[in-house]
């Protein structure tokens, strides 16, 4: 998919509907277009309203001006009645949408409830090798089934607000436990300070592989705070290549990608058979969906 073209972003963004948009077997067939992942990755995630996007946008400024381009990509919420999408990150990122050194695509999150979407693994794998330096990825904000973004990304930065205080509790088996950078966004609102502590306290727990999380504080017009995320983000970075395995990295992600696949095939499956399809027993319900998983389905 890479290589010369009149509109490289023209490209690229058809690049990325065609996968966004690809069933199994289409997402199949396009695995030998993509390039390997190279590129560092960051993502961030959080509750909605905690300010992810307008983050994001003061954050690929900076990025770029020592990385250089970025490209970025979010998933928005699909609407599990209508199937429709706002994708209103790209309009909340106004302020880089005509930087030629900054890429942003949406895409809608649709069946997936992870706060990604479905195809996320190959649109990350897709904006290899169109002259990227690195790839911010922005989650829909579910809160704690985000977890899974952890495989997908090198930095997972969590981003809260002080009103969200009482939330912290209901997060800590997922995400909260899993972020290498917290940040306080909107930290000139009241109880921030609050907010700060207890995180700090969450933060300084021993996590078992030697990094201890910065808490940030950042709100709109403090640079200090859009500062601070950026030189800890790049001190994550350059731990990150001294503590950590490429090769389990590499493991990790073939498998949540693997499994991806085997779960919307299943759907794919559930879904082309009529209802009495599912009258069966599940014992007979489960080999029959084996059987037409399997290569002599005649798929």
């Amino acid at each position: 998919m890479s290589g010369p073209t009149r509109n490289p972003r023209r490209n690229l963004s058809r690049a990325l509907t065609r996968i966004a948009d690809a069933d199994v077997t289409e997402t199949l067939a396009q695995q030998d277009d993509l390039a390997p992942p190279s590129l560092p990755r960051i993502g961030v995630t959080g509750a909605p309203g905690a300010g992810k996007s307008s983050l994001i946008a003061r954050l690929a400024q900076r990025r770029k001006a020592a990385s250089g381009r970025i490209a970025v990509l979010a998933i928005d919420p699909t609407s599990p009645l209508s199937q429709g999408s706002i994708l209103g990150d790209r309009i909340r990122m106004d302020a880089i949408a005509d930087d030629p050194d900054i890429f942003i695509r949406s895409i809608p999150s649709r069946r997936a409830h992870d706060g990604l979407a479905d195809n996320t693994a190959d649109l990350l794998n897709a904006m290899e090798g169109h002259g990227f330096d690195e790839i911010i990825l922005e989650t829909v904000g579910v809160g704690q089934a985000e977890y899974t973004i952890r495989t997908l990304v090198d930095t997972v930065v969590l981003v809260l607000v002080p009103e969200s205080g009482d939330a912290i509790q209901a997060m800590k088996a997922g995400i909260l436990e899993m972020a290498d950078i917290y940040v306080v966004n909107k930290s000139d609102l009241p109880g921030a300070d609050l907010m700060a502590a207890e995180i700090e306290n969450v933060a300084s727990r021993e996590r078992g592989d030697g990094w201890t999380p910065p808490v940030i504080r950042t709100a709109r017009n403090d640079e200090d705070g859009f500062r601070a995320l950026d030189a800890g983000i790049t001190a994550h970075a350059t731990w990150r290549a001294g503590h950590t395995d490429p090769d389990a990295t590499r493991r990790a992600r073939a498998r949540y990608q693997a499994q991806g696949l085997i779960a919307r095939r299943v759907k794919e499956v559930l879904d082309e058979e009529g209802a009495d399809f599912l009258d069966k027993g599940q014992r007979d319900l489960f080999d029959a969906l084996v059987a037409r998983l399997g290569p002599d389905s005649g798929d």
